[in-house]
């Protein structure tokens, strides 16, 4: 499975923040209303727990939070950052943080008894199959789901330089590669989503959750586009020749404070139909 350092996910974690779709989660609070029980969610590969610290404070009444991540470090953070989180209504928010391999524990019994299922930032590194046997999970436990951040391929650079479109296939060539649940969906997965939900008898709304980086964003733009860098000289290495001048060149924009990115998320809210 992939692995995300604890820096990376607080690096991105503002820009995330900005990127969500706001109406979807309104959407979301507005169909899970607060019961006689505590509301059951599962956040699947949750890492640093930003999912749930985003989630949680939106959603009405007392919730029950089972945290699934296979890095034991990030569940530690998740741990200690999303302590005494509270609900919208000041509701209490308990949290279960246990170490899991999703690629191989059957999601049926990760899901089981959830009234939402959510992730952030997963299903672009995905299989089709592994996102059938989700959408089936979810819909054998009549949950709501909620997948947000999910890369679609849309990207922009400014100023434009020679080798942003070699860099830029290359790196999505990379996103198609097998992340540890099989060959990834990569930038087709909102769409896969969508339409395996749909299948199901599920209503979807989608939404772009894009990242508008500036100059005020510096480090979130350098350790990007050093880590599309290194994707696409692994997934190409014909390419090394082009991508290090390339790089170089970008990230002088950034240093200079010209550089400007917009790189294309969507988020997808999926709801039983009545």
């Amino acid at each position: 499975m992939s692995s995300f350092s604890a820096e990376w996910l607080s690096l991105r974690e503002p820009a995330d923040a900005t990127a969500r779709s706001v109406e979807l989660e309104r959407s979301l609070a507005a169909v899970l209303q607060a019961g006689d029980g505590a509301l059951e969610c599962v956040d699947l590969a949750c890492g640093s727990g930003a999912n749930l610290r985003r989630l949680a404070p939106r959603l009405r009444g007392p919730q029950r939070w089972r945290l699934l991540d296979h890095d034991e470090a990030l569940l530690a953070v998740a741990r200690r950052q999303c302590a005494g989180l509270r609900a919208a209504d000041g509701g209490v928010v308990e949290i279960v943080a246990r170490r899991c391999d999703l690629a191989r524990e059957p999601l049926a019994a990760a899901c089981a008894g959830a009234a939402l299922v959510s992730a952030a930032a997963l299903l672009d590194l995905v299989s089709a199959s592994w996102l059938d046997r989700l959408a089936d999970a979810v819909v054998a436990a009549r949950a709501v789901a909620l997948f947000a951040l999910d890369y679609d391929g849309r990207r922009h650079c400014e100023p434009a330089e020679s080798g942003d479109g070699v860099a830029h296939a290359a790196f999505d060539r990379h996103q198609r590669r097998d992340k540890g649940f099989g060959p990834a969906l990569g930038p087709e997965a909102a769409g896969y989503a969508a339409r395996a939900f749909e299948v199901r008898g599920y209503r979807v709304q989608r939404a772009r959750a894009d990242w508008h980086l500036g100059p005020g964003d510096g480090a979130l733009q350098r350790e990007l586009l050093n880590g599309w860098a290194a994707a696409a000289a692994e997934a190409e290495p014909a390419t090394c020749a082009a991508i290090e001048p390339w790089l170089a060149r970008r990230l002088a924009h950034v240093t200079s404070g010209r550089s400007a990115l917009t790189v294309g998320h969507e988020d997808l809210l999926a709801v039983p139909e009545a």
